[in-house]
């Protein structure tokens, strides 16, 4: 059976991050992972160590990129590392909230071709996104401050997130998923060391591109993770 991480944060993008990409590389290639996602935080909150209303967009996606790439450098083929994004829109619009969506199957020309993705809203991307063959999976719904998405907007829901500093309330997502028919994903949500391999997928055959990712998760033919 091959592991995937579906939900990772590196210092190089996400001001949350603390963890440098070559070594959560490495700490994954320890831990007997063939796959990891990197899905840093596309929303301001990545900005607030920057002029961010001076950033024009390609800045913003440029800044965005570099955890990605940094781990994919680092990776040297030990580690398939794929492209993916946690978002949320800015809170300045009427529509905001503080929900977050990860996005399999994204790449870096769908970012820096369709403008300013944070000031969307979940319904406008939604239709974005799915135009273009991503998925959109709800991240932990039951946090504090989130409430649940439309389930006609999404794809799926993360049931499992292993992050031990939160309360994902991952039984009531499993719960709200299975009683929306919306598939489930689990993630570690690795921010520090201490975060690794506690969440992601199990699978037959190894995730090596996110073409190979998306046709997985629409399969549903995964075991969750729950470490």
């Amino acid at each position: 059976m091959y592991k995937t991480e579906l939900h990772s944060h590196t210092a190089e993008t996400s001001n949350c991050g603390k963890t440098k990409a070559k070594d959560l590389v490495n700490a994954y290639i320890d831990a007997g992972y063939s796959t990891v996602v990197i899905s840093d935080h596309l929303s301001t909150h990545t900005y607030f160590r920057y002029n961010y209303d001076k950033m024009s967009w390609d800045e913003k996606i440029d800044v965005f990129v570099r955890g990605f790439n940094t781990a994919l450098e680092a990776a040297k083929g030990r580690l398939n590392i794929l492209f993916g994004m946690e978002m949320r829109f800015d809170e300045a619009l009427p529509e905001h909230d503080l929900n977050d969506y990860l996005v399999f199957g994204v790449t870096e020309d769908f970012l820096r071709k369709n403008g300013d993705l944070i000031n969307m809203n979940i319904k406008s991307f939604s239709e974005l996104a799915h135009k273009n063959g991503l998925l959109i999976y709800q991240a932990h719904p039951f946090r504090d401050d989130m409430t649940r998405a439309d389930p006609a907007l999404v794809d799926g829901v993360e049931i499992y997130n292993g992050n031990r500093r939160h309360d994902s309330r991952n039984d009531k997502a499993e719960k709200w998923a299975r009683e929306n028919g919306l598939k489930g994903t689990s993630g570690s949500d690795f921010h520090k060391p201490e975060d690794v391999a506690h969440g992601g997928i199990l699978t037959d055959t190894e995730i090596k591109t996110n073409g190979d990712l998306l046709k997985i998760l629409k399969s549903n033919n995964y075991e969750i993770i729950r470490n």
